[in-house]
C-alpha cells in the first residue's frame, strides 16, 4: 500500500502511526477534537482505515465539525472498504437509518455481518437483534443465538438479555425458564434495563427462580430508572402486594450501586 511505503521512508525518529493516533485518541478523551482531526486528517488521507473510520464518525456525532452525513458516508465508506471492522459497523449504521445514503437493509446486513465475522462485538449484537426479530431480515434464531453468545462473551449486556427471551420463549431452543433467568440476570447485573425488567417479571411470577416480590420490585425498579417499557408492564401489580416498609427497602437497595456480575 502507497501509505505504507511513504511511511517507510520517513526519519526513523518520526512518529510513528500507531504514536499519531494514541495521541489522537487522548485529545479526543480531552474533548479536543480539533486537534484529534488535525492529526487523523491526513493518516486517513494516506489510507489508514482507523483514521478514516474517527473522520466519519465526528462527521457523523458533530465532534469537532458540523455534523456532515455524507461527508460521513464517503469516509466510513473507504473505512469499511479497507477491511476496518469499527468503520464497517458505523457504515452499517448509517445503510440501516439512511442518513448520507439512501436506507437499505440488506447493505447494513452484509456490513454488520462483515465487521461481526472479525470479533466486533457491538455489530455481533446488532447482527443479533436483526436475525431476531425479523423485521429487516429474515429471521434465523439459531444465528440470532451464535452472534448473541459471541458478542455476550464479550461482555454485550443486550445480548445477555436477548439470550434469556430465546429461551424464555422458545425461539430455536427448548424452553428454559432457568436459563432465561440465568441469562436475564447477566445482563441486568451489567445495567441492561430491559433484562432488569425481565429479570424482576421472574421474581414476580416464580418463573426460573423461586419467587419474592421485594426482589422483583428492585429490578423493576432499576429497570424503569433505566429507561425500559417492560418494567410498565409488572410495577404496578408488584407494588400492589409490598408493605410501605417493603417498598422503602427496595427504593434504597434499588438506588445503591449493581451488584457485581455472579458469573
Amino acid at each position: 500500500m502507497r501509505w505504507l511505503d511513504a511511511l517507510a521512508r520517513r526519519p526513523r525518529d518520526e512518529a510513528t502511526v500507531a504514536d499519531r493516533m494514541a495521541e489522537a485518541y487522548e485529545a479526543s478523551r480531552r474533548g479536543d477534537y480539533a486537534r484529534a482531526l488535525d492529526i487523523w486528517g491526513p493518516l486517513a488521507r494516506a489510507g489508514v482505515p482507523r483514521a478514516q473510520n474517527n473522520i466519519g464518525a465526528c462527521f457523523s456525532e458533530a465532534l469537532g465539525v458540523e455534523r456532515d452525513m455524507v461527508l460521513a458516508a464517503k469516509w466510513l465508506t473507504l473505512s469499511s472498504e479497507a477491511g476496518d471492522a469499527i468503520g464497517q459497523r458505523n457504515l452499517a449504521a448509517l445503510y440501516f437509518k439512511g442518513e448520507g445514503v439512501e436506507q437499505d437493509y440488506a447493505r447494513a446486513l452484509a456490513l454488520y455481518r462483515a465487521a461481526a465475522e472479525q470479533g466486533d462485538a457491538p455489530a455481533q449484537d446488532m447482527l443479533s437483534w436483526m436475525l431476531l426479530e425479523g423485521e429487516v431480515a429474515a429471521p434465523d434464531y439459531a444465528e440470532a443465538r451464535r452472534w448473541a453468545e459471541a458478542a455476550a462473551a464479550q461482555g454485550q449486556a443486550p445480548s445477555m438479555t436477548r439470550l434469556g427471551m430465546l429461551f424464555h420463549n422458545a425461539l430455536g431452543v427448548e424452553r428454559d425458564p432457568a436459563q432465561a433467568v440465568m441469562w436475564w440476570r447477566r445482563g441486568a447485573e451489567r445495567g441492561d434495563a430491559d433484562g432488569q425488567a425481565m429479570l424482576g417479571a421472574a421474581y414476580h411470577l416464580g418463573a426460573g427462580v423461586v419467587r419474592d416480590p421485594v426482589e422483583a420490585f428492585v429490578w423493576l425498579l432499576r429497570s424503569r430508572a433505566g429507561g425500559s417499557p417492560l418494567a410498565s408492564q409488572f410495577f404496578l401489580a408488584v407494588r400492589a402486594v409490598l408493605a410501605a416498609e417493603q417498598i422503602a427497602q427496595s427504593e434504597v437497595r434499588a438506588a445503591a450501586p449493581l451488584p457485581g456480575p455472579t458469573s
